[in-house]
């Protein structure tokens, strides 16, 4: 199986930042956002991996190559840590344009020479899974089958399915459609999807006939992700590990403390700042 990475979006959230940076390089202390992806796909046996991109993002390209001038100094020195720390991931990585904002639909069709006829993983780094076991792996061991598609899902409180695509169960995993943001009252459970999908070769005729019927505009994956589910090919399955949002300002401030919190060489000095740094909070805090 190969990997697909969609990161050709604004990032409007992060402005002014991402005029120049992209945010898929926004570091948790000091591991960009991508690499958490990149290295759940090598830990889940994928070694190719397409990066859609945007003319904006050169940086990432530049990211996954050599640093040569520096791995010369770390050689020099023998600081074999540091050289670890630059070196390009065990995997090949591709890039393709999208040369133009036309959804997430077109960014995956750019994809389709890539996959070559056979299913693909495609992730999307706002939603980063921390945990003893990668997340795509556990979406492969879901997949019964080359046909099969596989959502990641999580349950949500019932309040927060206004902000998530909202999964129809049906028996036995199966998914009978995906309902963009629901209203409250009219969500058909609290499973909401997240940025990670195993989609069969059969997606990309799926989304060729959805891009005919929109010749200029945006079009996104789920109409055929719910095509698929009607002819009884999607599962959903509840992951494990903790899943980090990284996609708007406050949920990345989160991602850092709790990436933080599980390294060692840093989480015992954080703890007792948090403790201290909330009960000043809490003495500051008007009426107490």
């Amino acid at each position: 199986m190969k990997g697909i990475i969609i990161a050709a979006g604004y990032g409007t959230r992060f402005l002014p930042c991402t005029k120049t940076v992209p945010k898929e390089m926004f570091p948790l202390v000091n591991k960009p956002a991508i690499t958490f992806i990149i290295d759940e796909f090598v830990a889940s046996g994928i070694r190719d991996i397409l990066i859609v991109t945007s003319r904006r993002k050169k940086a990432l390209d530049d990211f996954f190559d050599r640093e040569v001038e520096l791995e010369g100094v770390f050689t020099r020195e023998g600081k074999t840590a540091q050289l670890d720390m630059i070196a390009p991931p065990s995997a090949n990585i591709y890039f393709a344009r999208q040369q133009v904002m036309r959804g997430t639909g077109d960014a995956i069709l750019l994809a389709e020479s890539f996959a070559a006829g056979e299913p693909v993983c495609v992730a999307y780094p706002d939603d980063i899974v921390i945990g003893p076991e990668p997340l795509t792996a556990q979406l492969m061991r879901a997949a019964t089958g080359p046909a099969d598609c596989v959502l990641g899902v999580m349950p949500v409180p019932r309040s927060e399915v206004n902000r998530y695509g909202i999964i129809t169960p049906g028996e036995n995993g199966r998914v009978l459609g995906i309902i963009e943001k629901p209203p409250v009252d009219q969500a058909p459970s609290c499973l909401a999807t997240i940025g990670r999908y195993i989609l069969p070769a059969s997606i990309f005729p799926l989304l060729r006939a959805e891009r005919e019927r929109n010749l200029h505009g945006e079009f996104y994956h789920v109409g055929s992700v719910n095509t698929l589910a009607k002819q009884g090919h999607v599962i959903g399955t509840e992951f494990s590990g903790q899943r980090l949002d990284v996609g708007e300002p406050v949920g990345y401030v989160k991602a850092i403390l709790e990436y933080a919190l599980t390294q060692p060489e840093w989480s015992a000095e954080l703890r007792t700042w948090l403790g201290s740094r909330l009960a000043l909070a809490q003495d500051q805090a008007p009426g107490v």
